[in-house]
């Protein structure tokens, strides 16, 4: 495949052996799974994840130290959270050495930066200690949520039990087994506008990044990454934290990862272009040199 999937050392389909993680989990428990699995181990002493907030499905950076915390954050808030802003709470207040944090492709972005460039994360950097991705076309702000749920899909916040995007729609499930689907043309309006400059899918600058797309329903597709990302993913097949399939063997496998990933690539250099034309996005010459 080309670079549009970033640099990885390996490609599988997996989810989660344990039950009780599968039963919250948005698609394989790959994110949870590992976090526990790192905590267990010690490779963590915690991890920064989307937790819940003041309003139904509005999630709040939160350090999860204990699995129950873990699982108690399971699943995907389609909604801005930011994780990265918590790295230094958790190594000052929570005095955590080795942090795990999860975030999407623009936070692991984000999170390299700040151990590149330490300007106000100094001591922090070498703090992190798995970093995972998850894959994104696109985020968006907690009102647009609320208009697509209680406006488009006619459900109450509080009742829906979980919110996905898959096969061309965005789904919306009800705690009484209700159903919601619309058409992704209805949500384009209202993404955050700041996603459209984004050019990564995959979260190449991640440790391991996951997400539903190429693997089949209940199952997710995991990119090991970097040195860290597969020291600790060797660690959890050999515990027996997963099961796993050759991504080669599954349908419809990268070759839609491929796919979806280069179309962000695509639609966004537009964005990126048209708006160098009027000098946003360029390097500005600094005045006072």
């Amino acid at each position: 495949m080309g670079t549009e999937l970033g640099k990885y050392k390996s490609c599988v389909s997996a989810r989660s052996t344990d039950k009780e993680i599968l039963k919250g989990a948005q698609d394989g428990g790959i994110v949870t799974q590992l976090f526990a699995f790192a905590l267990d181990e010690g490779i963590i002493d915690g991890a920064i994840v989307a937790g819940a907030g003041d309003e139904p499905w509005r999630p709040r950076p939160f350090i999860a130290t204990t699995k129950a915390e873990l699982f108690a954050a399971r699943g995907t808030k389609y909604n801005i959270c930011p994780n990265v802003s918590f790295i230094k709470e958790a190594t000052r207040s929570y005095g955590l050495d080795k942090v795990g944090i999860v975030g999407t492709p623009c936070q692991m972005q984000a999170v390299r930066k700040g151990q590149l460039y330490p300007i106000g994360l100094r001591d922090v950097g070498d703090k992190i200690a798995l970093a995972i991705g998850i894959f994104c076309m696109e985020n968006f702000p907690y009102q647009s949520i609320v208009q697509l749920v209680e406006d488009h899909a006619a459900m109450k916040m509080e009742a829906v039990k979980k919110m996905e995007i898959g096969k061309g729609k965005f789904w919306v499930y009800g705690q009484r087994g209700q159903v919601v689907q619309l058409p992704l043309k209805v949500t384009h309006k209202y993404e955050q506008p700041g996603c459209h400059v984004c050019l990564d899918y995959v979260a190449n600058l991640a440790d391991v990044s996951t997400g539903s797309v190429g693997s089949a329903d209940g199952w997710s597709t995991v990119f090991v990454r970097t040195r860290a990302g597969d020291s600790v993913w060797a660690k959890a097949i050999a515990a027996g934290c997963f099961e796993t399939q050759p991504i080669e063997k599954v349908k419809p496998g990268l070759e839609l990862v491929s796919k979806l990933a280069n179309e962000k690539i695509t639609k966004n250099k537009t964005t990126l272009e048209e708006r160098a034309t009027f000098g946003v996005g360029k390097a500005l010459r600094n005045p006072y040199i």
